[in-house]
């Protein structure tokens, strides 16, 4: 049998036994802690047994199936023979034969990059057992008839989580490169990752809050979000950033950024190579930010209406005051972009024209399909969510950043259990990730009215159907020059949704498609050369239409934004300093909100 690549008598490592011993005793003190911390917690809260209702839609998958029992069978009996024929093959191969697989995994699937997972009868093995039981459970519930569709999207989304969390590459005696470290090292790494386990549900108290990235080697405003300028306004919900010019002229209309509050803002200003502040700013923007603050129990009953007033429309005035102008553009990013399509229909029922021109970055204004986030809104998951959140008076915020992990759950959970605990090494420090960690509380009433209101009603989508401050507002008498841009390969907002809310809006739309995801494909600096995008000037109803005649462009969409902004008005007035106009600096951006953690 061939042996795992770097297996030999001389890889073998004893450990250090009194080192052991001592790791051994606080890996036993703070286990017992955490343990007693938690049955109090459960005592003490109660327990729910089934929070996120799946065991309800597997019981209607169940009873599907039964209903047509020949179906299943031909399914089972396709797995007995495939199993049969890798049998056969990995004898083939332990008698050094050669014999094709039975099934190949995907090239850019991370988690057989391992040489030993090709190499190895043993291993190969494994994985190929592995591929062909997750095919059958995904054909199996990917095919139950008379599903409703929400239900089956559940299904299918659950059982991809339990598929994933099967992978062998997930335990110890199964993964190879696991089994050679732990060769080499004596066991080190599994005691080193025990206590990582340890250190992360001490860090998020008795929850586990994996670690993703080095939180030492990075600083808000040190070696990240480091674009120059001062906070010239704040209220209870945001600090608004100016942002220091870098002409001695500017286009006299300034840029206003919102960024969603689920988030932080300086993923627009993660570092000066990929910052989308400081392109805008060297073409000439005067540019202004929204940093969100990270509430607590303080802000509870602040609602959806409130982030508007005292977001939006205090952005708008603040930034008036500061530059003397009245007409400006605003941006808006996922959350960001559905706020400020909403105050748009405000400001327009009430007469306020002071935006010229809104762009949207990868932002949801019909829900009808909102991707794989939808399987989170139910009825009892909405009213076990509210009950939380309204019981301590926010929600926190690594339940939502949970949740938007588990739409990649290989990439953003499991790689990280392989490494931080079965290989028991510390993660990279990589900066989008920190940024991914650092997630921000919800206020529960404006958290409840956006989930209920756009995610399961989609209320947005219907003229008249919500009201900000008790104005009806429709979307289709919006009639400023748009701009969408969306990502190909988003998984949280997906395109042809976003397509969608597009079409609603009453003024000319350019739509714009970028390739890669919901971050990736939006902070695409030109100078990276990556990522190409296409654009079409028509607009027709199906969104596979639209792309059958979009032309691909190389490169970032950054340059088409800029020409298409600068296109309504190309007015230039001395650069404007920050701090030097009506509004005094505060202090130095990024401010202090975004410095507060969950």
């Amino acid at each position: 049998m061939t042996q795992a690549p770097g297996q030999n008598e001389a890889d073998i490592k004893l450990p250090d036994a009194e080192q052991l011993g001592r790791s051994m005793a606080d890996i036993a003190a703070r286990s017992q802690r955490l343990v007693n911390d938690w049955l109090r917690r459960q005592a003490k809260e109660g327990v729910a047994l089934d929070p996120l209702n799946v065991g309800g839609a597997f019981l209607e998958m169940t009873s599907k199936l039964l209903a047509n029992p020949g179906q299943l069978v031909h399914a089972q009996l396709g797995l007995w023979r495939d199993y049969m024929t890798l049998w056969q093959n990995t004898t083939r191969r332990i008698m050094g034969m050669d014999s094709a697989p039975v099934i190949e995994s995907d090239p850019k699937d991370k988690r057989f990059a391992d040489p030993a997972w090709q190499q190895n009868e043993i291993f190969d093995y494994i994985k190929q057992s592995y591929l062909l039981s997750a095919r059958y459970i995904n054909d199996v519930v990917t095919h139950v008839d008379g599903l409703e569709p929400k239900t089956a999207q559940k299904i299918d989304f659950y059982a991809r989580q339990f598929i994933n969390a099967l992978s062998p590459s997930n335990f110890a005696m199964t993964n190879p490169e696991v089994l050679r470290r732990t060769r080499e090292t004596g066991g080190e790494n599994l005691v080193k990752g025990l206590s990582n386990l340890l250190s992360d549900l001490e860090h998020g108290r008795g929850n586990l809050r994996i670690k993703m990235a080095d939180s030492e080697a990075f600083k808000v405003g040190g070696n990240i979000a480091v674009s120059e300028g001062k906070v010239v306004f704040q209220n209870e919900l945001m600090q608004l950033i100016q942002y220091s010019p870098a002409s001695e002229t500017v286009f006299a209309r300034p840029v206003v950024i919102f960024p969603p509050w689920i988030n932080k803002f300086y993923i627009l200003d993660l570092r000066p190579k990929n910052s989308l502040v400081r392109y805008l700013v060297s073409q000439g923007h005067t540019v202004f930010m929204v940093s969100w603050v990270n509430p607590d129990a303080a802000l509870a009953e602040k609602n959806f209406d409130d982030y508007m007033v005292e977001g939006v429309l205090a952005a708008l005035d603040a930034i008036e005051k500061a530059t003397g102008m009245r007409e400006m553009n605003a941006i808006g990013y996922c959350l960001g972009g559905t706020l400020l399509a909403s105050s748009l229909g405000y400001m327009k029922a009430t007469g306020d024209e002071r935006i010229k021109a809104a762009t949207f970055l990868v932002t949801l204004t019909d829900f009808t399909d909102a991707g794989e986030l939808g399987v989170f809104i139910d009825e009892e998951q909405l009213s076990n969510i509210e009950e939380k959140m309204f019981k301590q008076g926010y929600l926190e915020g690594s339940d939502m950043a949970a949740t938007f992990n588990m739409l990649r759950a290989n990439d953003l959970i499991w790689s990280f259990v392989v490494n931080n605990y079965l290989l028991g090494q510390e993660p990279f420090p990589f900066d989008l990730l920190y940024w991914n960690s650092d997630s921000t509380r919800m206020p529960p009433a404006m958290h409840s009215f956006y989930l209920r209101n756009m995610y399961q009603k989609n209320l947005l989508s219907q003229p008249g159907g919500i009201a900000m401050k008790g104005v009806p507002i429709d979307l289709r008498k919006i009639d400023i020059p748009v701009y969408f841009l969306s990502c190909r390969e988003d998984h949280i907002t997906p395109w042809t949704s976003t397509y969608k809310g597009a079409r609603n809006f009453g003024g000319p739309v350019r739509f714009v498609l970028a390739a890669s995801g919901h971050i990736a494909g939006v902070v695409n600096p030109p100078e990276g050369g990556k990522y190409n995008h296409f654009i079409n000037a028509e607009m027709p109803e199906n969104p596979d239409e639209w792309f059958g005649g979009a032309t691909e462009v190389g490169g970032s969409w950054w340059p088409d934004w800029q020409r298409w902004v600068t296109g309504f008005d190309k007015t230039r007035v001395p650069a404007r300093i920050p701090g030097k106009g009506k509004l005094k600096a505060i202090e130095d951006a990024p401010g202090s909100y975004v410095q507060v953690r969950a």
